[in-house]
């Protein structure tokens, strides 16, 4: 979740951030529980694996990471040119060498070495799983895996949590044939315990860095996920949103980002902020990569009811929407109210790739600005947002084994018990407040407020849609990200929310830089189950506007605030 209580945020540095990640995770541990055993899945000093890059074939491979589709690797090993095994070596060998300085993945799988030769030996008997098989994946540290990786959401309270089984989409990718490679940072809790967090912080995995320029803020609580994506330190990541958490991040990685239709993927086994809005969906480097991981993750889960019709969602084959002439005699709606006038880059940026949808074949609608309500936000979105925390996080909590809180009450015990590790910067407000309703989510006062929410938010998207007859709407998502520390006072208005609070999809793809090094993103949104439609739409766009170009790691930007 980027933001649900505000539209300016503090970017604060951690002090305590680096520690965390250069030892075992035992050093981070709280004082009043047992503490971990020198961790296999710190990515530390007890890393599960030594550099092997060191011949010409492993830095030729690290050369390609960058570049390399899922598609090309997958051929690379059904040619016998490539092993699972020699691939994920690669990317444990560059999380070896550039983690330190960004933070992004918090844990490594202990096992991923013989995951993949597993996959290696399927392949030579024949037997390919599905698209993914032996490819790489990250996830977000809010999905549960049943195996010798904690899931802790960022916080030293679940340490020791146990889930019994992998989550839903979990299964869903080793059914495709991935490689769990480890889990990724994320703001602590999904950026919903205190209205002063900081984007990419965890007491767990420390502060994440943007790989463009390190002092810059990697935005939304995905953003281990997307600084994973574009540093390549995975074929592709899994992240989550609330409101903003893959898309924000993305955008400020210049990477490609899909929150898909609420339902479109199955929730069964995240740490939840609110079933409401909670979502996972892909970071990719490019649109085919992040399409063909959304086919993977799909699909209809007994245990999530939202996802009944998710089977037959998309097409039965992602490539259908690999489709460069897909904007032409499309109606695309432009909106500017908000977004325009407040970076000169951002301008410059999105009216390039207005142009560029012309020169596609699109009929430009100008005038589609969506309505972005302040007051549906504070005065029914957040109160029914803290009652589903409260009632989502509580379920969670008693139903996965191990020693750790069992609800909100004991989760906020238990920081300030150990408020150093903690809470050494900000506090945990938005749990005080969820905690101080009923959390009870047929109470007719929160069914008013989730009602008007909801309501709101899909008008002000399908209300557009059809006045100007629209196939979709496109937008800058954000603004160049500011320095970590520093405070965010810009007038843009949010390009996600009404998509959040309705449950509608939202892809961005990189459209440019700002003061030549920070990467800016282009929005595609659309009604419920209008995710095909609106990835053929970005792939044509980004397939005409190849902009993405490696991070550059730079301390700072030179010379500019």
């Amino acid at each position: 979740m980027r933001s649900l209580t505000r539209t300016t945020r503090r970017h604060t540095v951690i002090a305590v951030s680096a520690a965390c990640l250069l030892v075992p995770l035992a050093a981070c541990s709280p004082d009043d529980g047992p503490r971990p055993a020198a961790s296999a899945t710190s990515t530390g000093a007890a890393a599960p694996y030594a550099p092997k890059n060191d011949g010409k074939r492993g830095g030729r491979l690290d050369e390609r990471l960058d570049r390399a589709t899922i598609l090309e690797l997958q051929e690379d090993m059904k040619g016998k040119r490539l092993t699972s095994g020699e691939l994920t070596q690669a990317y444990l060998d560059r999380i070896h060498r550039l983690n330190p300085r960004l933070n992004a993945v918090v844990t490594v799988n202990p096992d991923a070495l013989d995951l993949a030769r597993k996959s290696d030996e399927l392949r030579r008997t024949g037997e390919v799983r599905g698209p993914l098989e032996g490819i790489p994946v990250l996830i977000k540290d809010n999905i549960d895996t049943a195996d010798r990786q904690p899931t802790t959401a960022g916080s030293t309270a679940l340490l020791h949590s146990k889930p019994a089984q992998d989550a839903f989409l979990v299964k869903k990718l080793r059914d495709a044939g991935a490689v769990i490679l480890g889990k990724a940072n994320m703001s602590e809790w999904a950026n919903f315990r205190s209205l002063e967090q900081t984007a990419g912080w965890s007491a767990t995995g420390g502060q994440t860095r943007n790989p463009y320029v390190l002092d810059r803020s990697p935005c939304g609580s995905s953003s281990g996920s997307a600084v994973a994506a574009a540093a390549a330190l995975a074929a592709v990541t899994i992240g989550s949103e609330t409101d903003g958490s893959i898309v924000c991040p993305a955008s400020a990685t210049s990477t490609v980002g899909i929150k898909p239709t609420l339902g479109m993927v199955s929730r069964s086994g995240m740490i939840p902020i609110t079933s409401r809005h909670d979502t996972a969906g892909p970071i990719a480097r490019n649109t085919t990569d992040a399409a063909l991981a959304l086919w993977a993750i799909h699909g209809s889960d007994t245990a999530d009811t939202a996802t009944s019709d998710a089977d037959t969602a998309l097409p039965s084959d992602y490539r259908e929407v690999l489709d460069p002439n897909a904007l032409r005699g499309k109606r695309i709606g432009v909106w500017r109210k908000g977004h325009m006038g407040v970076d000169p880059d951002v301008d410059r940026a999105f009216d390039a790739a207005v142009q560029r949808l012309r020169a596609l074949g699109a009929t430009v609608v100008e005038g589609a600005d969506v309505a972005d309500s302040k007051d549906m936000m504070q005065k029914d979105m957040l109160p029914a947002v803290l009652t589903e925390f409260k009632h989502d996080l509580n379920a969670y909590l008693a139903a996965t084994p191990g020693p750790h809180p069992k609800n909100l009450t004991e989760l906020i015990a238990f920081n300030e018990r150990n408020s150093t590790v903690e809470m050494p910067k900000f506090g945990q407000e938005l749990f005080e407040m969820a905690d101080k309703t009923d959390g009870d989510v047929n109470a007719p006062v929160y069914r008013q407020h989730r009602g008007a929410a909801t309501r709101q938010a899909r008008q002000a998207i399908d209300g557009v849609l059809a006045e100007h007859r629209l196939d979709a709407i496109v937008t800058p998502t954000g603004i160049p990200t500011p320095t970590v520390e520093a405070l965010d006072p810009t007038p843009f208005e949010s390009s996600t929310r009404n998509s959040a609070v309705a449950g509608y999809p939202h892809i961005t793809v990189p459209a440019g830089y700002a003061r030549g090094a920070l990467p800016l993103g282009v929005s595609f949104l659309g009604t419920r189950y209008s995710d095909a439609n609106l990835l053929s739409y970005a792939y044509a766009f980004e397939r005409a506007t190849p902009v993405r170009k490696a991070p550059t790691y730079l301390p700072t930007l030179p010379g500019r605030p």
